[in-house]
């Protein structure tokens, strides 16, 4: 049985895939795995791989939702691209953005902040 959070992030991260897919991304994968790192959502546009990642808070007191996606968070998000490049065989560019949405019964308010943040490869 699925927590009331993961239920939540469950439904941030579909609001997160439609939003995309409106704005014409393709959608190549949701929680993609690679041993213990895992990825959102990846999605692809004509010039780019796009690494998501998706916070979903119930709301913003304690901040917005984006501002979690901490150093350690953007290193294993990083690992996790380079993993999937090397087996997909990806020549694009890749690209981190982070979707933040915040869900309550009030409000329903979703970010996309494209390139969040760069690679220190």
């Amino acid at each position: 049985m699925k927590t009331e959070k993961q239920l939540q992030g469950f439904a941030g991260e579909d609001m997160a895939a439609k939003l995309l897919q409106e704005k014409g991304y393709k959608i190549l994968a949701r929680n993609w795995r690679c041993g213990h790192l895992e990825v959102d959502i990846i999605a692809e546009t004509d010039d780019y791989l796009v690494i998501v990642e998706v916070k979903t808070r119930k709301s913003a007191a304690f901040g917005e939702p984006e501002v979690f996606v901490d150093r350690q968070k953007q290193r294993n998000l990083i690992r996790a691209a380079m993993c999937y490049a090397k087996y997909k065989c990806v020549t694009k560019e890749i690209r981190f953005d982070i979707i933040s949405v915040v869900n309550s019964p009030e409000c329903h308010d979703i970010n996309h902040i494209e390139d969040a943040f760069k690679p220190r490869w």
